[in-house]
């Protein structure tokens, strides 16, 4: 299974509302709740009326488009980085999953998926 690395610094966001998100920048997620309103962007892209976030994280996404029959793909690979003691913060797309570690962690889950037989592409 290939890995792309995404060529980005993130972070992950509650923001006030969505007026000074750009939604139609690449990699911008948002998730509204009955309790909050979330937003993971680069961090260049964070907008003023964030009420917390917590910046330094890198990401990379599954390549390809994950067919919903298909079982296990995320839970692999968050049990591979969870016994490195690498902690993910995780996000589904229609078409894949994109997963974050913060950025002092990022090398080592790497080498980690690379030694579990995934493909990296950088």
């Amino acid at each position: 299974m290939n890995l792309k690395v995404i060529d980005a610094d993130f972070s992950i966001c509650k923001a006030e509302d969505y007026t000074q998100v750009d939604l139609n920048a690449e990699f911008v997620f948002t998730g509204h709740t009955d309790e909050e309103l979330s937003l993971v962007c680069p961090t260049t892209l964070v907008p003023d009326n964030t009420t917390e976030r917590d910046d330094g994280w890198k990401a990379f996404r599954i390549e390809g488009v994950l067919d919903f029959s298909l079982i296990g793909i995320l839970s692999r690979i968050s049990t591979c980085l969870a016994e490195n003691g690498i902690g993910i913060f995780a996000i589904s797309t229609f078409n894949t999953d994109y997963i974050l570690t913060k950025e002092s962690n990022f090398n080592k889950a790497i080498k980690v998926l690379e030694l579990a037989g995934y493909t990296i592409i950088r």
